[in-house]
């Protein structure tokens, strides 16, 4: 599943650049993540970059947008491809 930036966020900027996807981008009021992008940085890292970096912890799963792992390593494979990779 991909994940959520919840309205804790603070607007820090750390998760942004983190994201090897391109999936975080700057919201109204917070960041936000793209569902169709973020693979939880499967296929790219062991765990989800933006939430290594969270100081506020306010990146959950999102429970509206349930994926395993086989369908975030598609995801993964699909993206690398569109973008030539």
């Amino acid at each position: 599943m991909s994940l959520i930036i919840t309205d804790e966020c603070i607007n820090c900027d750390v998760c942004e650049p983190e994201c090897p996807n391109d999936a975080i981008s700057q919201g109204d009021t917070i960041y936000i993540i793209d569902p169709k992008k973020c693979t939880e940085c499967v296929g790219h890292y062991d765990t989800p970059q933006c939430v290594e970096v969270c100081p506020v912890d306010c990146i959950p799963k999102d429970e509206a947008h349930v994926e395993s792992n086989a369908q975030l390593q598609a995801k993964y494979e699909a993206l690398m491809a569109a973008k030539g990779k």
